[in-house]
């Protein structure tokens, strides 16, 4: 295991990269500082707009949009934090994330899997998310591109499908065998700072899915009692939902692989016939349990505002249908009043080291725990932008359950079945 590998030409990859900035999430810098890094380059990226929706909801957590109109992907990225500033660094970074997605320079390969394993290391296609429609055999010619391991210390071929978030048409060659989505596509202000936030949302996508595929009455016992979180920035969003009148629900989702997550899910406490809005969540995963759990609350503020601002393009009619109905609303007051919280805050896993490698070996050692036996990245960074973005694809974990396509795998099989994972 070897993360150094990602960046062996940097001094800091011996010596330690430290995490100075430490308000609500850990940055190698302040969110100020991102921003006037990434403004210069902001005509290049196509992005146009930095818009503040905060004060479109009652609630008052930061939350901005981020529009880049020539996407070929969603032309809005959403972001959100604990001031203003830190918004609009997440919804950049998140903007910056998909035009790399989107215009990948790298060298690729098309054959298929029976001919690329003969003379170059492959990913276990095995473990990786299948469509369920998916045209996947192994004679299959399609696109592939090359990663490294992190477990393996090598290379690794992986598809392109995996990798990229043109969803122009036609698609690339080979397309249509792999659930292509944007989980593990990270970016930072350094590379390691990008893998692992990568890596932790591969972890939280199969948390979230394993969570969900064990029903209501497992998710029960895993439900936080929000009177024993002690973390001063977690403490100050719950504040605030509860002068905006919020009814607020958190879970914590943290699976087998032991980084700690949560499930995060907000309702007006009153319904408001005039004012219909959708049951919003947001999920987290960080190995500090203070920086997963705000992760998930200020996300839920995130969606609430995604659907009341209207402009995220893969916004569906039935989200809106079922605010007006508001049967879906009842159901979370009904069930945050009568379902008792039963974990606590400090007994979720926790990590605060002081360097991003010792975070990043602690979670890789994890998930080689739980099983994992390849983790790859992608570095997608474009040397003339100088901005670090990667894509980590983990084969064996589940990914977005939410996606259209989504096959359960063997975790969640598991799951469903109450077998535990």
């Amino acid at each position: 295991m070897r993360t150094a590998a990602l960046d062996s030409s940097s001094p800091s990859a011996s010596s330690g990269t430290p995490k100075p900035f430490r308000h609500g999430t850990h940055r190698v810098m302040s969110p100020e500082q991102t921003l006037e890094r990434v403004r210069r380059l902001m005509p290049v990226l196509g992005i146009t707009r930095i818009a503040n929706v905060t004060g479109l909801d009652t609630i008052g957590i930061p939350v901005v949009m981020v529009t880049r109109p020539n996407a070929r992907s969603l032309a809005v990225s959403q972001g959100k934090g604990l001031t203003l500033a830190a918004a609009k660094a997440s919804g950049v970074m998140e903007s910056v994330e998909g035009y790399h997605a989107e215009h990948i320079s790298l060298p690729l390969k098309l054959s298929t899997y029976n001919e690329l394993r003969f003379r170059s290391p492959v990913v276990d296609v095995a473990g990786l998310p299948r469509l369920s429609v998916s045209l996947f055999h192994p004679n299959w010619r399609m696109l592939w591109v090359e990663g490294v391991d992190l477990l393996g210390g090598g290379p690794l071929w992986v598809p392109f499908d995996m990798v990229h978030t043109d969803f122009t048409l036609p698609l690339p060659t080979g397309s249509g065998a792999f659930l292509m989505s944007s989980n593990g596509l990270a970016s930072g202000n350094h590379v390691l700072e990008a893998t692992l936030h990568g890596l932790c949302e591969v972890v939280e996508r199969d948390a979230t899915a394993l969570w969900h595929a064990g029903g209501e009455r497992s998710q029960a016992a895993t439900r936080l009692d929000l009177g024993t979180v002690d973390d001063t920035a977690c403490r100050e969003v719950l504040e605030t939902y509860a002068r905006a009148g919020m009814a607020v629900g958190v879970w914590e989702t943290t699976s087998d692989v032991g980084v700690p997550a949560f499930a995060c899910y907000i309702v007006d406490r009153e319904s408001e016939p005039l004012r219909p809005v959708a049951v919003a969540g947001g999920m987290g995963c960080h190995p500090s349990r203070g920086v997963a759990l705000l992760r998930a609350l200020t996300e839920a503020a995130q969606s609430r505002l995604t659907r009341i601002s209207g402009a995220r393009d893969d916004l569906h009619r039935k989200a809106y249908e079922e605010a007006r109905e508001g049967v879906v609303a009842e159901r979370l007051r009904t069930r945050l009043r009568e379902e008792v919280p039963v974990r606590r805050f400090q007994d979720a896993p926790h990590q605060d080291a002081e360097t991003f490698e010792e975070d990043l070996e602690w979670v890789l050692a994890k998930v080689r725990a739980a099983g994992v036996t390849q983790v790859v990245v992608v570095d997608l960074t474009k040397p003339e932008l100088g901005l670090p973005v990667v894509r980590v694809v983990v084969p064996g974990l589940e990914p977005t359950h939410e996606a259209p396509g989504y096959v359960p795998g063997p975790r969640a099989l598991r799951a469903m079945r109450g077998d535990g994972t």
